[in-house]
């Protein structure tokens, strides 16, 4: 066609030349990459057959090459390394501790068939097996242990490692501040450092045991800071406190007694001061400059009750003496006594308004051993003399304290189980009894008292008290708006309890009769300090009180107590 260019020369889409070669040289390389691949897996295929049955290639166990060897042959250079390993010192680290352990006495061994087992067979992944050509697998050794042995070696590891955390401070010794650096504390996690062991022991390395380490609250810089500041001047030199006409004096040898550092509940190092402990040190030196108080108190004379006047006196308000304490620790390291009246708590006008005129109540009890009776006037002699003031409880465990032979009691004889027995003491619940009665007619209020488990026949049925140091007790409390004093006294047969005040009640006690019979039991005892008995039955009884008003007759209260006696056993002695 006019003004057209012909295409330029070469293959052409359907050329029978281009064809053709195209495909020869596709041949070619398909060729080539076959016989690659064929080549791949006639080696893939001849590794597979010729490593068959054996441990993996570039295996290690316990630090033994492994690798391509018979299970047998891998099993048994594992055994010569645990062999010769075993009785070989290993060095173990926990924390900041380093030690060396004998695997052999640790118990710890390795099982060779099954550590071999582990390391299971030939990967059929060719990648796999190709890099194995040139890298190293460390397979875990399965042990053999005796776990009494690693828990004692474990043990043993642990009571070396083991620590508390040690908070920083300041202590007061000898006059000068002494410090304590902060440490931090370290456990060991026996569970994991035992599979610790078991596993790497065999490794040829150093074998790194866990541990927990709990780091204190303080550091150095916070116990120098202290130190350098309040701790060492509160020792510089002697603290006083000035009194009226006498200083009390503390050297700095004795400062710790009533200062102290210590770390408060945000970790940070405070001053402490025990007032109670100042008071005292400080105290016993300014005795002399004080004049306590002394409440009046009633007591009997030879014609009755009689006042013994109070006393005004003058003593140190602490609490304002020692409110500045932090002065002991500056320039001149002194504090003033600051001095207060004091006042009796029970006046001499309170105590002759106490109404303590007049007998309103007594009892007598007879019937004792020579050793109760020494027991019974003792505890007269404790209580004689003791007021109740309006609305307080009496407590006759609380008012004596102990009753032991460091008291001035003795041993006699007692109720136990329903027979006879003895103890240091004994008797004192007659002398319970007694008191109880006065009480109970002098119209004060029963605030707790325990009848006998057992009757026994000198004391009104349903009417009488036990008591047992630390354990059972009588109290009363004087209900009404004057006070009562109590007087006892004893001889060689008889107790008896009088309760003074201001009569305004009358007391009336009605006894319910008894009913409920029960029958003794018989038992046997062995023994030269056996008593035999007749036993006694039990019987359930009751008492009503009836409280009258003195000066009208009118009742006031009425209320019964059932009381039930268990029966006393027939002894026979063997």
């Amino acid at each position: 066609m006019t003004g057209e260019q012909d295409p330029a020369p070469g293959p052409r889409a359907g050329d029978p030349g281009d064809t053709v070669g195209g495909r020869r040289r596709l041949r070619i390389i398909a060729s080539a990459i076959g016989g690659v691949v064929v080549l791949a897996a006639v080696a893939f295929g001849i590794d597979v057959a010729m490593t068959s049955g054996e441990v993996p290639r570039g295996v290690r166990i316990a630090g033994v090459e492994v690798g391509g060897l018979e299970p047998e042959e891998a099993a048994e250079r594992i055994r010569a390394r645990a062999e010769d390993g075993g009785t070989r010192a290993v060095a173990v680290q926990a924390g900041d501790a380093n030690f060396e352990v004998v695997p052999a006495d640790a118990g710890l061994g390795i099982d060779a068939e099954r550590s071999v087992a582990a390391a299971g067979t030939g990967s059929m992944n060719p990648w796999t097996r190709l890099t194995s050509l040139f890298t190293t697998r460390d397979v875990p050794v399965v042990g053999q242990v005796d776990q009494d042995a690693l828990a004692a070696a474990v043990d043993g590891i642990a009571e070396e490692v083991d620590r508390p955390v040690v908070e920083g401070g300041v202590a007061f010794e000898g006059g000068e501040a002494v410090p304590t650096w902060p440490q931090s504390g370290q456990t060991l996690d026996a569970p994991a450092a035992a599979d610790t062991l078991i596993e790497h022991w065999a490794d040829g390395a150093p074998v790194v045991l866990p541990v927990q380490v709990e780091q204190p609250r303080t550091d150095r810089a916070d116990v120098q800071a202290v130190l350098d500041g309040f701790a060492r001047a509160a020792v510089a030199g002697p603290v006083t406190v000035t009194g009226e006409g006498a200083d009390a004096v503390l050297p700095p040898e004795r400062i710790g007694e009533i200062m102290r550092i210590e770390l408060d509940d945000e970790g940070a190092l405070v001053p402490r001061f025990d007032a109670d402990a100042a008071q005292r040190v400080f105290g016993e030196q300014l005795a002399g400059t004080v004049t306590p108080a002394r409440d009046a108190t009633v007591r009997l004379g030879s014609s009755g009750p009689e006042v013994v006047p109070s006393q005004d006196g003058r003593d140190i308000d602490w609490a304002a003496t020692l409110h500045d304490w932090q002065a002991l620790t500056r320039d001149g390291r002194t504090l003033p006594a600051v001095y207060v009246d004091d006042h009796p708590e029970l006046t001499t006008e309170e105590a002759e308004g106490l109404g303590i005129d007049e007998v309103i109540a007594e009892f007598t009890t007879s019937g004792f051993s020579y050793a109760s009776g020494v027991n019974i006037r003792r505890v007269a002699q404790e209580v004689n003399g003791a007021v109740v003031l309006p609305g307080e409880t009496f407590s006759l465990n609380g008012y004596t304290g102990p009753r032991g032979t460091a008291q001035g009691y003795v041993e006699s004889g007692i109720i136990l189980n329903g027979h006879a027995d003895e103890a240091v003491g004994g008797g004192i619940s007659q002398f319970a009894t007694t008191l109880f009665n006065a009480s109970y007619f002098a119209g004060m209020q029963d605030a707790g008292h325990q009848e006998h488990s057992y009757y026994i026949s000198r004391y009104p049925a349903g009417r009488e008290a036990t008591v047992y140091e630390g354990a059972i007790d009588l109290k009363f409390t004087n209900p009404s708006s004057t006070g009562v004093l109590i007087q006892a006294s004893g001889d060689s047969d008889s107790v008896t309890v009088r309760i003074w005040g201001t009569k305004t009640v009358d007391v009336e006690s009605v006894n319910g009769g008894r009913s409920n019979y029960t029958d003794p039991e018989r038992i046997t005892l062995s023994g030269a300090d056996c008593s035999p008995s007749s036993g006694a039955p039990g019987f359930t009884t009751s008492d009503t009180r009836i409280i009258r008003s003195a000066a009208t007759g009118a009742e006031i209260s009425r209320s019964t107590e059932t009381t039930v006696y268990d029966p006393s056993p027939i002894v026979s002695c063997k």
